[in-house]
């Protein structure tokens, strides 16, 4: 599913209109996307908690050249699935 169909799916089962719709989810995303670039976690009950972590400077190697580089440490970001999420994941994948 794409943002597209999202938007279409969550308008047709709430009854709100599609362009709202999409403001209200570019807006959520925007929300979480500056919480995490600050360093805050987001914590969405029953779905899961973004957060941003760090990743430490380590050697790697050019695997065209085979040269040693040195790969700068970095900030990455996290999802975890909250329990409900991995459980109605788990339940429809044991249907299959």
């Amino acid at each position: 599913m794409n943002k597209q169909e999202l938007i279409d799916t969550i308008a047709a089962q709430t009854g709100i209109s599609k362009a709202q719709t999409s403001e209200t989810l570019d807006t959520l995303l925007e929300v979480i996307t500056r919480a995490v670039a600050q360093g805050h976690s987001v914590q969405l009950v029953g779905f899961g908690s973004f957060a941003s972590g760090k990743r430490a400077e380590r050697t790697g190697r050019n695997p065209k050249t085979g040269e040693t580089i040195k790969i700068p440490a970095t900030q990455t970001v996290k999802f975890t699935a909250g329990k409900a999420f991995k459980n109605a994941v788990n339940k429809h994948y044991m249907e299959i």
